[in-house]
């Protein structure tokens, strides 16, 4: 073995290292209760679901899983759909004020969702919006709908023109010649950016914390924030830690069950800016 070679691999073990250490120490976390959270073991000796018994068992998680699915979904569908017609039409044709959609999308995507918390805390409280699914899927979309533009307007520049062409010259509409020649074509870009969105929406904290109050609204990531221990001096790391493995879980199969058109999406949206 190669000397070069033998420092990437031991370069390549030491990231998994550092990357899978703070995962396996939260699931560790997840199994331990009373005294052994502080014992400095990384294992718990006493291996224990009761943690994850109690997380289930409150409604304030419960409910906010609840949200987090039902918002999660609605913002993800939407963006797709929206992103979805919206890149086609930068892809495909020639207008004016194309580039400037691009730009504005790009500005938006990277613009601090912090410094509109106030005004749309108090814009939100004066429309209703306020503690509502709504009130979430607006921001979440604002923001994840021009990640989402991004991704799949790379994409569609990739697929060639002559296959759309073709399909309208055997005599299919526009329409359909984009429902059933261009989109299954586009199916690893649209896996992409729903995944990505998806994850934005899911793992939100910001916007959930701040705009919402109840559990009628409140996703996970914020209503992680309200649990609590036995007493007032009792910090609850084995809960938070459950419900963190909890809310990673869907995650996790998404990625494994959609990881080759993710990975094709990405790197066929990169081959050409």
């Amino acid at each position: 073995m190669e000397k070069k070679q033998r420092w990437w691999i031991i370069g390549s073990i030491a990231i998994i290292v550092y990357t899978a250490l703070p995962v396996m120490w939260i699931i560790s976390l997840s199994f331990k209760t009373g005294a052994q959270l502080t014992d400095g073991n990384f294992f718990p000796r006493d291996w224990s679901f009761d943690n994850y018994q109690a997380v289930l068992g409150q409604d304030l998680f419960t409910s906010a899983l609840r949200n987090s699915i039902g918002i999660s979904l609605i913002a993800t569908t939407l963006s797709v759909v929206i992103a979805t017609l919206a890149a086609y039409a930068i892809a495909r044709l020639n207008f004016p004020g194309k580039k400037v959609i691009l730009s504005t999308a790009l500005a938006i995507a990277i613009f601090p969702a912090v410094s509109l918390i106030g005004p749309m805390f108090t814009i939100w409280r004066s429309v209703g919006l306020y503690d509502t699914w709504p009130g979430l899927i607006i921001p979440y979309m604002s923001f994840s709908l021009p990640m989402a533009l991004w991704t799949l307007s790379a994409f569609f520049r990739e697929i060639p023109w002559e296959m759309e062409q073709a399909a309208q010259v055997d005599g299919a509409t526009a329409w359909q010649a984009f429902r059933k020649v261009i989109v299954p074509l586009a199916a690893p870009g649209v896996f992409t950016a729903a995944i990505l969105t998806f994850f934005f929406c899911w793992n939100d904290f910001l916007f959930g914390i701040s705009l919402t109050s109840s559990e009628n609204a409140r996703p996970v990531p914020a209503a992680m924030a309200f649990f609590s221990g036995a007493t007032q001096f009792e910090q609850p790391y084995g809960a938070i830690a459950a419900a963190a493995v909890i809310v990673t879980i869907p995650v996790v199969i998404m990625v494994l069950l959609f990881q080759r058109k993710i990975v094709a999406g990405l790197t066929s949206g990169a081959v050409k800016g």
